[in-house]
């Protein structure tokens, strides 16, 4: 597995701090990028938080998944979380070192209070002795939060006092892009209110079970004010895979006002991803979780079409440069502004999710602008599907027939490719085996850049035509 050492320094470790009156939490931040371009250590907020107990827990809930492995646990994780100031609120978001769980805190406006909000991404320091001391935040007491440095001062030359360098596998950058990707297929399915969202997050495993590391997936059926357990995937059914990795939803139970799950309509039967998200006061926390705990969201294949085509590249050119770190980007409005459809925008920004420049709300049904603070430029280069697809293009190995095609493989067997309305199927073993359900095979993305050539071979030669 593919991997770099990422280096991330702060100025001083993030602290929470006894004042009169009152407590200060001061979270410190990385190397990260702002409208003004890059910035050591960029100042995001500085204001009160309205609810700092339920924030407090949420907070951790998101340092939790970043240093979880839920497959495979006993290989230790961690990556300090993002933090994205977009305006109007914060959004904290880390991901699990296996790759399968994807969290997300949002601080909306009503959770702040006394400080505008800033723009940009970010890393921000959570390191054991903060963790400990949040835990133990049970006051009513204010909470003044700090997100960035107290002032407004170059580094000093003696440089950061904190350094950390962890791993960066290409999965995981990989599995933020796929992670957004899924979530924009799916739509709220149910909401549990606060009674109702304890008695069923209770309910749940708490550890894994067996030496598969995963308790197996679950399906639930909404049923009122509640979800009932269910053996098959019946029409209205919400999938829950790996249901002991809802656990760290359990720290924010106190303070839930609801339980909403979004995921997209149930199909085949096959698991599917899902997002399960506590509501709390002025914040919500959403953990996304990938359709089976032994397998991340970074082999899902979600965003291989948008990489396989140069016109998508060109229009995420044009796209990034509108965006200015909104919290809400609309598509219609984008389209608008670049002169492009809304088709072309919504492949241009699943492109700009492969770089980390986007995410995906589905609370709000929006995409939102962030810079990850990685090389995450490496999610194409890296893409072993992407890649064995364009080096059979460049051998040759495509045979164009019409709505069929055939692919000679490295081994010299031959599949055939064919397009259903637009949709292909191969047969290869691969399809076989996924039917679609994790993005196309290596040999139907290679038919796919086929027939791009050959339309803008077509379009050439008509253009020319014409000048002659």
């Amino acid at each position: 597995m593919t991997r770099s050492l990422q280096a991330v320094s702060y100025r001083r470790p993030s602290v929470l701090e006894s004042l009169k009156g009152g407590r200060r939490l001061g979270l410190e931040t990385s190397r990260g990028a702002t409208p003004a371009g890059a910035e050591d250590h960029p100042r995001f907020f500085s204001g009160f938080l309205t609810s700092p107990q339920a924030a407090s827990a949420a907070l951790l809930g998101v340092a939790d998944v970043a240093a979880a492995r839920y497959y495979q646990p006993q290989r230790p994780a961690s990556l300090d979380p993002v933090v994205t100031g977009n305006g109007d609120r914060l959004r904290f978001e880390s991901f699990s070192g296996c790759g399968g769980v994807y969290a997300r805190l949002d601080v909306l406006a009503p959770g702040l209070d006394g400080g505008a909000v800033g723009h940009g991404t970010t890393n921000v320091d959570v390191n054991n002795p903060l963790r400990e001391a949040l835990s133990r935040l049970g006051t009513d007491d204010p909470l003044h939060l700090r997100v960035g440095p107290e002032e407004l001062a170059v580094t000093t030359l003696d440089g950061p006092v904190v350094e950390k360098k962890v791993p960066l596998p290409d999965r995981w950058l990989r599995g933020f892009a796929e992670a957004q990707v899924v979530s924009a297929g799916f739509e709220q399915r149910a909401e549990l209110p606060a009674a109702e969202a304890v008695r069923f997050l209770r309910s749940l495993p708490r550890t894994t079970a067996g030496r598969g590391g995963s308790s197996g997936t679950r399906w639930m059926v909404p049923a009122g004010s509640t979800l009932r357990p269910t053996t098959r995937p019946v029409p209205g059914a919400v999938c829950l895979p790996g249901p002991e990795r809802l656990v760290v939803l359990q720290r924010v139970l106190r303070y839930a006002t609801a339980l909403r799950v979004y995921g997209p309509a149930a199909g085949s039967g096959a698991p599917t991803a899902g997002a399960w998200e506590a509501v709390l006061p002025g914040m919500r926390l959403t953990l996304t979780l990938s359709p089976d705990a032994s397998r991340g969201f970074s082999g899902e294949g979600g965003v291989l079409e948008s990489l396989a085509t140069d016109e998508a590249a060109a229009d995420a050119e044009l796209i990034s440069v509108l965006l200015a770190w909104e919290p809400r980007i609309d598509v219609v409005d984008l389209a608008a502004a670049s002169g492009l459809t809304a088709d072309r925008v919504r492949a241009a920004l699943v492109r700009l999710g492969t770089s980390g420049r986007v995410g995906y709300d589905a609370a709000e049904a929006s995409y939102f602008h962030r810079e990850l603070p990685y090389d995450a430029d490496r999610v194409e280069r890296h893409n072993p599907r992407l890649r064995s697809a364009r080096s059979l293009l460049a051998a040759g190995a495509v045979t164009l027939d019409g709505a069929l095609a055939t692919v000679t493989a490295e081994d010299g067997h031959a599949h055939r490719v064919r397009d259903t309305a637009g949709v292909l199927s191969c047969s290869c073993p691969w399809w076989a085996r996924y039917r679609g359900g994790r993005g196309p095979c290596k040999h139907a993305l290679a038919v796919r850049m086929a027939r791009r050539e050959d339309v803008t071979r077509a379009a050439g030669a008509g253009t020319d035509g014409g000048v002659r």
